[in-house]
C-alpha cells in the first residue's frame, strides 16, 4: 500500500504542477500572487505483528489526543506466549534461589550459580518482550490530531506494518506553491506570506519553511532569458492557523519578495 500511496501523491503533485504553471501563465501579471494547495504529512499507525481487529474506537474525521486508545487487536497468541514467560521466569527463579543458598552454603559452586543467574535474567528479559507485545495489541495515538483515513473495519485482519489509521497534527499542515527561478534568490526562509481560499477565515498568514534546491520543471531547450521563467522550485511555509485548512484545498498565495538587485 505505501508504494500505491507513493505512486497516487507522485501523479497528484504532477497534475498539481501542471495546473499551478497553467493558472500562473494565466493570471493577471502580478507575480507576487501564486497558485498553491495544502499539504499534510500524516502519521499512520501500524501493528508490529498481524492480528484480526477486535475494535476500531475512531471514525474518519475525529479528533484524537496523545495516547488515545485507536483500536484493539486479538491478543490470542500474545496472551499464551506472556503465560509461558511467566512460567519460564518462576521456574528460572526457583532455580537461581537454589543455586544462591548451595554457593552461600559452600555446597554449590560459582558456575552453576553463574549459569541459573544468566538463566534467569533471560527469563525476566523474555516475560518483558511478551508484555510489550501484549501491550502493543491495544493501538494508541502517537500523536494529537485529525483522523483523516481509516483503512480496516472490525473484523478484518491485519498484516503487520500495514496502517490501520492516518492522523494528520496540526503541526503537519503546510501550504505548497512554485515560484519561478528569477524570483527565488528574492525569498529566504521564514519570509511571511499570506494567502487565501474559498471558506476560509480571512487575512490567513504564514511563513515560509522550506524552499528546494531542485528544479521541479525543465524546458527542453537551452536555458536562456526569456525560457528563465519556466524553471519553478518548491516552496513550503507553515500557516498560523493550520486548523482552518483542509488538505488538498487550492489557495491564492501572495508573497513579498526582496528587491531584485541590480
Amino acid at each position: 500500500m505505501s508504494a500505491w500511496l507513493a505512486s497516487l501523491r507522485r501523479g497528484w503533485r504532477q497534475g498539481l504542477l501542471a495546473l499551478c504553471l497553467l493558472v500562473t501563465a494565466c493570471s493577471n501579471g502580478n507575480e507576487n500572487v501564486l497558485q498553491g494547495w495544502v499539504e499534510g504529512d500524516f502519521i499512520f499507525v501500524s501493528p508490529d505483528e498481524q492480528g484480526r481487529i477486535e475494535q476500531m474506537l475512531v471514525r474518519q474525521g475525529d479528533a484524537v489526543n496523545k495516547d488515545q486508545l485507536l483500536f484493539v487487536l486479538d491478543a490470542d497468541l500474545q496472551e499464551a506466549d506472556l503465560g509461558v514467560a511467566q512460567a519460564t521466569l518462576a521456574n528460572a527463579k526457583q532455580a537461581f534461589d537454589r543455586a544462591q543458598q548451595l554457593l552461600k552454603s559452600q555446597a554449590g559452586t560459582q558456575k552453576d550459580f553463574d549459569v541459573t543467574q544468566a538463566l534467569y535474567r533471560e527469563a525476566q528479559a523474555r516475560l518483558a518482550a511478551a508484555q510489550t507485545r501484549l501491550a502493543r495489541r491495544r493501538g494508541l495515538s502517537p500523536v494529537a490530531g485529525l483522523v483523516q483515513q481509516v483503512y480496516y473495519r472490525a473484523g478484518e485482519t491485519v498484516p503487520a506494518s500495514r496502517p490501520i489509521v492516518s492522523i494528520l497534527p496540526p503541526g503537519n499542515v503546510k501550504v505548497r506553491f512554485y515560484v519561478s527561478e528569477p524570483m527565488l534568490a528574492r525569498l529566504a526562509i521564514d519570509d511571511p506570506i499570506s494567502f487565501s481560499c474559498d471558506g476560509c477565515p480571512a487575512g490567513m498568514s504564514g511563513k515560509i519553511s522550506f524552499i528546494s534546491q531542485y528544479v521541479e520543471y525543465t524546458p527542453p531547450v537551452i536555458y536562456s532569458q526569456q525560457e528563465r521563467h519556466k524553471l519553478v522550485y518548491l516552496i513550503e511555509a507553515l500557516p498560523n492557523d493550520p486548523k482552518a485548512l483542509r488538505v488538498g484545498q487550492p489557495v491564492d498565495v501572495t508573497v513579498n519578495p526582496k528587491p531584485a538587485s541590480n
